[in-house]
């Protein structure tokens, strides 16, 4: 075998299947498993139907995510597909040829109902030498990506065909020893998911503990679809129009009070600017910036034109009024940053001899606040509440001192979040290094 250091390398010419260099002077990959081509191993599947020969019909189209792998994605009528689509069985393995190198790949198992995905996709079978499984993982591996830039064309762009791909040599353990890897990747990842599961009871333990320092109990209403009328007392009427109150709550140790109690001033929309993919001193932001525990994205967007009205100042709150994420909630600390805010979002000064805005941003994330949300958002269109309507939502607003104590020891659990959530993470992530470690490994 030729070294490194070799200046001349020989190929037999029944290796070469393209005139380009470069896959033929790289390393090659070390295992303790015979190096076979995938291609003996794999089966192009080209099967497709033709939604448009039935345009009435609803099609289900699966999509593959770089992180998550295969999904079902949406549902589209024939008329609006232009081209067959192909068809993708249990076991079927499909990536895009764009994309393979950083993770789009999927594996189609009873977990997805859907069966159609883009022709732009290549799909394959395996045979009863390969288990889908352990091709799909190993296909998710560093040690494969750059087999891809070893066995693809162009400097920019790696684009992997099937005809491409049949070409790549993988280690190839036996079908035993397929599925020993993969009882062991899975046990690893195993532990990983019990890390995930803790980290959500945490999570949880948050909803609850709030609603019992409160004495808060959220009651769903039971009503009869057969009704044409229905009959609310006045008291509980909070808008004119029509409206589904879905639940009911009560407190057994605080009065419910109105958010607009704590307020200082009036909402102020936030501004209608465009956003440019630009870095300046002043971040804009917008609902798709804001995360549901109250954190930031990555994603820095500046404004084409700012106004300073609509500059923030600390500890100003931020609420989503329109959209699926309406009643999203933000604090603002100037630690972040100069921003302004984006339209669909309105801004609020807190009273804070009366109220803790950290307790605020708590009590927005509950199960008591997205009751009312759901209570009051308007049912037809978009779902919607306007920034004088927030003013009407009932919030339970103990002493400063309570508000304080509630905080920090939500703050704890939160901590205890972060360690289990970066706990699963590492976990994830050697149970990926230990199958990668054994498949590429040298004996």
């Amino acid at each position: 075998m030729s070294t490194d250091t070799n200046i001349v390398r020989f190929v037999k010419f029944s290796e070469l299947n393209k005139w380009d260099c470069k896959r033929y002077i790289t390393s090659s990959v070390k295992s303790k498993f015979n190096l076979v081509k995938i291609g003996k191993h794999i089966i192009c599947q080209t099967e497709k139907i033709k939604p448009f020969d039935n345009p009435n019909k609803d099609y289900c189209i699966l999509g593959v995510s770089n992180t998550d792998g295969m999904f079902d994605a949406y549902i589209e009528k024939g008329c609006n597909i232009k081209q067959p689509y192909k068809i993708v069985k249990n076991g079927y393995i499909a990536y895009n040829p764009y994309r393979v190198n950083v993770g789009s790949v999927g594996l189609k198992t009873h977990n997805q109902k859907y069966d159609l995905i883009s022709p732009a996709y290549v799909v394959f079978s395996c045979k009863e030498t390969l288990l889908p499984e352990f091709i799909h993982l190993l296909m998710k591996t560093q040690s494969f990506n750059r087999l891809i830039r070893d066995n693809t064309t162009g400097s920019v762009r790696q684009t992997l065909s099937f005809e491409s791909l049949k070409e790549i040599k993988i280690p190839l353990p036996s079908m035993s020893e397929q599925q020993a890897l993969l009882d062991a990747y899975n046990a690893s990842v195993q532990k990983a998911v019990n890390a995930e599961r803790e980290c959500q009871k945490t999570k949880d333990s948050i909803d609850n503990y709030l609603l019992d320092s409160l004495g808060i109990q959220i009651n769903p209403i039971k009503t009869n679809s057969k009704k044409l009328i229905f009959v609310s007392r006045l008291r509980n009427i909070s808008r004119w129009d029509i409206w589904t109150q879905r639940s009911e709550y009560v407190t057994t140790k605080y009065r419910f009070s109105k958010f607009g109690s704590v307020v200082l001033g009036k909402p102020l929309y936030g501004a209608n600017e465009k956003a440019v993919k630009e870095k300046s001193d002043i971040r804009y932001l917008r609902i798709t910036d804001i995360n549901e525990d109250g954190s930031l994205g990555d994603e820095f967007v500046s404004a084409k034109k700012v106004e300073e009205k609509y500059l923030l100042e600390n500890n100003d709150f931020l609420i989503a009024r329109s959209g699926n994420t309406v009643g999203k909630t933000f604090l603002y600390k100037r630690e972040i940053g100069k921003c302004i805010f984006a339209g669909y979002l309105v801004r609020y000064r807190l009273n804070e001899s009366k109220i803790l805005p950290e307790y605020l941003l708590e009590y927005t994330k509950s199960s008591i606040f997205k009751s009312w949300i759901s209570n009051n958002q308007r049912i037809f269109g978009q779902p919607n509440i306007n920034g004088q309507e927030y003013l009407n939502a009932d919030i339970v607003i103990p002493s400063l001192e309570i508000q304080k104590e509630i905080v920090k020891n939500i703050a704890s659990i939160r901590l205890n979040i972060i360690t289990l959530r970066k706990e699963a993470e590492s976990l994830r992530q050697r149970a990926k290094k230990e199958f990668e470690e054994a498949v590429f490994g040298e004996a």
